[in-house]
């Protein structure tokens, strides 16, 4: 079997992936094309240029002969603050064909993150965009960087490196490294919804699993559709919608640098007429509001639209469904799986649920001993597949602790109906005990959401006047929307007319927006903090 190549049996109803002994990710991303004649192939593009698969791979050779004469080599780490841009591309892949560890971050944090995430991986080298540099420099003289080298992806500020001329003396051929399947080949530091994140390890293998079991044979993406992806490249969600799935597909990506919202998401469907739209359930919420608004879009192209992220509302598929004719389908991935195991599917969505277990993924709920529960019992849901991370980097009891036999222990509470529908409860830490019975925090924000004046919810559980625990609600109001003590009022009645009378919120708090991270998840810890309730 020929070096870095990998063989697909798609004969099967799942496929069968062999590696060969000696395997870089990005020769079946990159040299397979080119060897092919797609070396024009446009592979990414944006409003105002577009990337052939050709420029990625003389960008990546370019990066990956930069670092080694750098003195970067295998397994060093080279941590990127770039925007969804050419640069990404270039250092992501360029690092990854010289051997070395890339570690995306996400670029909207601030300099107490950088500190840390650049103490605990030691990173070498930074390439980052301008934007993030007022951040990013106060991290860089913390006294726990072992940063030698800074790129500045678009810019030339005093002791940096511009990449523009970095690249220009570089030659832009490089063989790759000589690494393995089970090479670790980057990580991803957890978006930060339950505190400090930590960082997941990937392997060379785990881009074309998730290419292969999702991209491929759930979702049916092929070398003709065009593909929609406001998510950042920086976490898995969306490194898999805007990298690995258009360089294993060969389907165009488009592309997002600003920060996504309703208008610029649906001008840009409307202008690029994407046929898969990734999305989050917040831009949804924020879509849906805008389309009732009046806002005119063409969604006509899209045939495959997909929520993950957090848990979709009931009320936000109902009303895209309602304004657009689409279903969304809801789904649950993590850093940890690199991207989504589970999924709904066209014809076949269960309201509520985030659908089943993707194929070539298998699924638990357990309790808290680890034996599997029965269905429609909550419980712990452990995942397992060829792309979960086997370790945290420097966490080694946070890696016993989720990661045993193989099965990586989500953190999230679900239940399981029996048609092997996954619905989701809640994280572990978040879900609520009142009257001596577990709150699911979801199902209450969805009951909140229902509510026609409602963009997005958020419960948590704070103290009454006994100290005793009871759901507090924070509601983000759809533009018009009039926040009083009638609307208070009108909401905790409307939620108790659908749930049992003990899980109502017994306070709601109207807020112009809730704490999330950049994957879309809502910060509930901060919500505790800003209630006095930690």
């Amino acid at each position: 079997m020929k070096a870095h190549t990998v063989l697909v049996d798609r004969s099967e109803p799942l496929s069968r992936l062999t590696f060969a002994d000696t395997f870089n990710v990005t020769v079946p991303f990159l040299d397979k094309h080119l060897e092919e004649g797609r070396a024009r192939r446009v592979i990414a593009r944006w409003r105002d240029r577009r990337l052939t698969v050709g420029e990625i791979a003389a960008g990546a050779a370019r990066m990956a002969n930069a670092l080694r004469r750098l003195g970067v080599g295998p397994g060093d780490r080279v941590m990127l603050f770039c925007k969804d841009s050419p640069s990404f591309y270039f250092g992501f892949l360029g690092t990854v064909r010289l051997g070395a560890i890339a570690v995306p971050v996400n670029y909207f944090l601030r300099a107490a993150n950088y500190s840390y995430m650049l103490g605990d991986s030691k990173a070498k080298v930074v390439l980052a965009s301008k934007d993030v540099l007022p951040e990013l420099e106060p991290a860089l003289a913390s006294p726990a960087s072992a940063v030698e080298h800074r790129i500045c992806a678009d810019a030339s500020p005093p002791g940096w490196i511009a990449m523009d001329a970095l690249l220009a003396a570089e030659r832009d051929e490089i063989a790759p490294a000589a690494t393995t399947a089970a090479s670790d080949m980057f990580w991803l530091y957890s978006s930060g919804s339950t505190g400090a994140p930590k960082a997941s390890v990937h392997q060379h293998k785990d881009m074309v699993y998730t290419s292969e079991l999702y991209a491929v044979r759930v979702a049916g993406i092929g070398e003709n559709d065009v593909m929609l992806s406001p998510p950042k490249l920086f976490f898995a969600y969306g490194i898999g919608n805007s990298l690995s799935f258009p360089l294993w597909t060969g389907a165009p990506i488009v592309l997002l640098e600003d920060r996504p919202t309703a208008q610029n998401t649906l001008d840009l469907i409307t202008w690029s007429k994407p046929t898969v739209y990734f999305g989050i359930p917040t831009l949804y919420a924020m879509q849906v509001a805008a389309l009732e608004q009046g806002h005119k879009a063409d969604l006509s192209s899209l045939r495959w639209c997909v929520s993950a992220g957090e848990a979709l509302p009931p009320a936000v598929y109902e009303d895209w469904k309602r304004l657009t004719g689409l279903e969304l389908l809801d789904a649950i991935g993590s850093s940890e799986a690199l991207h989504l195991y589970t999924s709904n599917l066209p014809g076949s969505v269960r309201l509520g649920s985030a659908g089943r277990i993707v194929a070539g993924y298998e699924g638990r709920i357990c309790d808290e001993s680890f034996n599997d529960v029965p269905a429609g019992e909550p419980g712990q849901f452990a995942i397992r597949g060829a792309s979960v991370a086997t370790y945290y980097w420097n966490k080694p009891e946070k890696t016993a602790q989720q990661m045993r036999g193989g099965w990586f222990f989500t953190g999230d509470t679900c239940w399981r109906d029996a048609d092997g529908y996954y619905f989701f409860s809640g994280r572990d830490d978040d879900m609520l005990k009142v009257g001596g019975i577990w709150v699911s925090p979801f199902e209450v924000e969805s009951a909140l959401a229902a509510h026609p004046a409602v963009m997005e919810a958020a419960v948590i559980g704070a103290p009454d006047e006994n100290g005793l625990i009871k759901p507090k609600g924070f509601v983000v109001l759809k533009p018009g929307g009039q926040a009083d003590e009638t609307l208070r009022a009108d909401l905790v009645t409307f939620v108790r007319a659908r749930l049992a009378p003990f899980k109502y919120p017994r306070w709601i708090e109207f807020v112009d927006e809730l704490p999330k991270t950049a994957s879309g998840k809502i910060q509930r810890f901060r919500l505790r903090t800003l209630s006095g309730r930690r």
